[in-house]
């Protein structure tokens, strides 16, 4: 396969800037690849070809220009390198709905904030991507565009609920996208699809332009973030979206000996199949031998990981879900929907969010029961965060297992809290490949103390060199 398609941002935007590639040649490439495989992904969602490829003739004119007048230095970072944005985040112009069919229609008038800042990089959007309905379950599947499938395997999922971008950056369509994380939607999918991904600290990056947007302390749990194929493309994005580009350059000089790695108990259930196991057990030994010391602590709060999450969510007060599906809260509609999945050949509603529009009403009736797992969130985050310090990574999982097969998630369905009780915690958490396992990806997460994102991202980079990152689906076996 074409090795352009295995360029990070960064290599593709150098190669751009000294016309040892064209953008013309690498945005064509990589719409010629999304036309080959979104067929059998259904991750790009709507594309923004013609549109891109004016881009990226503009992009070329501009580089020409500065290369005769000497001011290549003063050139946009990202400048002709293509990307793709979750379809729950605003790009002005093109589709907004979450998989909601009641926004079916409904185009953003505006870019989001983090979509203008790509722009403003040079970067060259090629389409919206698939997510979860309402950006609320770890399947990309809803009543407007479908069912999104893995890279590496149309019998598996993609994730959610930004699996239309990890698909299509797994696939290698695409160097980099944007997605969003409540409760793993970042994680999960760059997991699943052998990528790289960044959820990151409250507040760093905008969560404005998105739909469902959330309220109170749920928006502290929101994360919007980076998935890219190549490490070294995390601290150039990173630095882009918060406009700090000098705080995360500094990840590549952070030295792994300085790290202490934490390893948590007791083992979340489900439990870990023995692809992930052997992933966290290889990535631990890795960086015990650059130098890293290895703990052990034990938190039992960690058991009740759904619970706390949920609670937490439940306390911010946000419009409901069963709201936004129904315009209502009333149970008669969510039975309504129910009778709608059984008897109608295309329902309007998925059955993860029906279940959840009718879940959801559980923690507000026995408030004072919420408060008290509120209070032990607030608890063990303090108490995390005491151990984490300024130099402390807690390696985990981000999912028990490997893809699994469609629809097989909700079977049982608590394997999303492995991801999810980071959001609860609100501690930032970096997605890292772990290379191939009979045919899927493994991977796990590195989580830092708030506000040293770079942590994480230094783990990445080390990790990558060691073990190779993301493997092209094109060349597993």
């Amino acid at each position: 396969m074409d090795p352009l398609l295995q360029m990070s941002a960064l290599e593709l935007a150098q190669h751009i800037r000294l016309q040892t590639l064209s953008a013309v040649t690498v945005v064509s490439r990589h719409i010629e690849h999304i036309s080959k495989t979104n067929p059998y992904l259904n991750a790009l969602v709507v594309d923004r070809f013609a549109r891109a490829r004016q881009e990226a003739l503009l992009a070329d004119t501009l580089v020409a220009e500065a290369t005769a007048s000497h001011t290549l230095h003063l050139l946009p970072p990202l400048l002709g390198v293509p990307c793709t944005i979750k379809e729950s985040i605003a790009v002005n112009g093109f589709p907004n709905t979450a998989g909601s069919i009641h926004r079916k229609n409904l185009l953003a008038d505006t870019d989001a904030p983090t979509v203008k800042k790509l722009k403003e990089a040079g970067a060259i959007i090629l389409g919206v991507t698939n997510t979860s309905e309402l950006c609320m379950w770890m399947e990309s599947f809803n009543p407007v565009y479908g069912l999104t499938n893995n890279a590496y395997s149309e019998a598996h999922t993609a994730g959610g609920s930004s699996g239309g971008e990890g698909a299509i950056v797994g696939s290698g369509a695409s160097p980099f996208g944007l997605g969003s994380d409540i409760g793993g939607s970042i994680r999960m999918p760059a997991l699943f699809n052998g990528i790289f991904g960044h959820k990151g600290s409250p507040g760093l990056i905008s969560n404005a332009g998105q739909y469902p947007q959330p309220d109170g302390i749920a928006q502290e749990m929101l994360a919007t973030g980076p998935l890219c194929r190549r490490a070294e493309d995390l601290p150039l994005l990173l630095g882009i979206l918060t406009g700090q580009p000098e705080r995360f350059k500094s990840a590549a000089s952070i030295s792994i000996h300085q790290l202490r790695i934490i390893r948590r108990r007791p083992v979340l259930k489900p439990t870990a199949d023995r692809a992930q196991e052997t992933a966290i057990e290889q990535a631990t030994q890795l960086l015990q031998e650059a130098g890293a010391r290895v703990e052990y602590h034990d938190w039992p709060e960690f058991a009740d990981a759904f619970t706390l999450w949920s609670n937490l969510l439940s306390s911010a007060n946000s419009t409901s879900f069963a709201e936004m599906m129904y315009g209502s809260n009333s149970l008669v509609s969510a039975g309504k929907a129910l009778g709608q999945l059984i008897t109608q050949p295309e329902p309007p509603h998925t059955l993860p969010l029906i279940l959840l529009s009718m879940l959801e009403r559980l923690p507000g009736l026995f408030t004072q029961r919420r408060n008290h797992w509120v209070r032990k969130c607030e608890l063990l985050r303090q108490k995390l965060t005491d151990i984490l310090q300024d130099d402390g990574i807690i390696l985990d999982l981000a999912y028990p297992t490997q893809a699994p097969k469609h629809y097989r998630a909700m079977l049982p369905p608590w394997g999303f809290t492995y991801a999810a009780i980071y959001n609860a915690l609100r501690l930032p958490a970096t997605q890292i490949p772990m290379g191939i396992r009979s045919g899927l990806p493994t991977g796990i997460q590195a989580i830092a103390s708030p506000d040293n994102d770079q942590l994480g991202i230094a783990v990445a980079l080390y990790l990558e060199e060691r073990t190779g990152g993301w493997t092209p689906p094109w060349m597993v076996g």
